[in-house]
């Protein structure tokens, strides 16, 4: 009985590892991607996580631009903002959206926010997130590995 552990082993700064993957967005459906890469993100995959820990990967998303919606969402779908003056509530369609200049990464990126926790380490988290709009990606230097995100769950 004294050989096992009833200790819960909680990670912190200094015993978290991170590691640097990419996940190929072609031909993914955004939703499933988005939820996909929050788990990445928070460290949901690892046997250590801990809930109030930065513990996730460093996540870069590359093919941003041709990730895909089904149905008719990309005309159906409205995102809400307000922009704090009276009458100021604007809407927008992922199609506009991704128009736009830099639209795939505002899209994924807010996407991938909404599956996040609303606190000060949900917005630190998503500091972890480097998305591209083609193959090409600037962090070669941290050698990331390519992960395919559908043998996930």
């Amino acid at each position: 009985m004294d050989t096992l552990s009833y200790k819960t082993i909680s990670a912190n700064k200094t015993t978290v590892n991170k590691e640097w993957v990419i996940v190929d967005a072609t031909d993914q459906v955004l939703g499933r991607l988005g939820s996909k890469v929050a788990k990445l993100l928070r460290g949901k995959y690892k046997p250590n996580f801990t809930p109030h820990v930065d513990c996730g990967d460093n996540v870069i998303i590359i093919n941003a631009d041709k990730v895909k919606l089904t149905g008719n969402k990309w005309n159906g779908r409205v995102y809400l903002s307000y922009t704090g003056y009276p009458g100021g509530q604007r809407e927008i369609t992922p199609a506009k959206l991704l128009a736009k200049p830099n639209g795939a990464d505002r899209l994924l990126r807010r996407v991938v926010k909404g599956m996040l926790p609303k606190t000060k380490l949900g917005a630190q988290i998503l500091n972890n997130l480097y998305i591209y709009a083609g193959s090409e990606h600037k962090h070669q230097a941290q050698e990331p590995k390519l992960i395919d995100i559908n043998a996930l769950n």
